[in-house]
């Protein structure tokens, strides 16, 4: 199996559907990164994909990621590392006494755990949009349990760039 470069967290999607790279302004988003997925550099994991299809059956984000996306974009989270790298994760959680009961309870019914143990398991880096406040304690953020678990995380503009993004305006 090949091992992505990247691993795509939920916000990424939704926050470019959302604003800046809506699919009726921006295709060229979207395309590229069906793009990249076709060589192998970026996926995503199965539990972000359950969190996408979440949505309502007609949202252009939901038709998107079951007509165009490749069901092999999203990885599966099953492997014994993984789930290993996952129970880590969720002893850390549950054992920091800084984070309130409610943001342990809802971190736990997210994918962000398991975007953190595939990347740490694999040695991918997650991207997101999510940005650290280590001193949170409503909120366990992505960010903040990269850091803990020696995960790169980097957003969606260092992916844009890094993989040589461009999207260009023609007439």
């Amino acid at each position: 199996m090949n091992v992505p470069h990247f691993l795509i967290d939920a916000d990424v999607f939704i926050s470019a559907k959302n604003r800046y790279y809506a699919f009726d302004i921006c295709p060229g988003f979207w395309n590229s990164l069906i793009y990249h997925s076709s060589t192998g550099t970026i996926r995503s994991i199965d539990r972000v994909k359950s969190e996408l299809l979440a949505g309502r059956k007609s949202e252009d984000l939901v038709q998107w990621v079951k007509e165009d996306l490749p069901t092999e974009f999203f990885l599966d989270t099953n492997a014994d590392d993984v789930l290993a790298a996952y129970e880590n994760i969720m002893l850390w959680v549950y054992r920091h006494p800084q984070y309130y009961d409610s943001a342990k309870a809802k971190f736990a019914t997210e994918a962000d755990g398991w975007l953190v143990a595939y990347a740490a398991s694999r040695a991918v880096m997650v991207i997101t949009n999510e940005q650290p406040r280590p001193t949170s304690r409503n909120r366990i953020l992505l960010p903040d349990v990269c850091t803990q678990f020696n995960v790169t995380y980097k957003d969606t503009f260092y992916l844009l760039r890094k993989l040589g993004i461009r999207l260009e305006w023609t007439k």
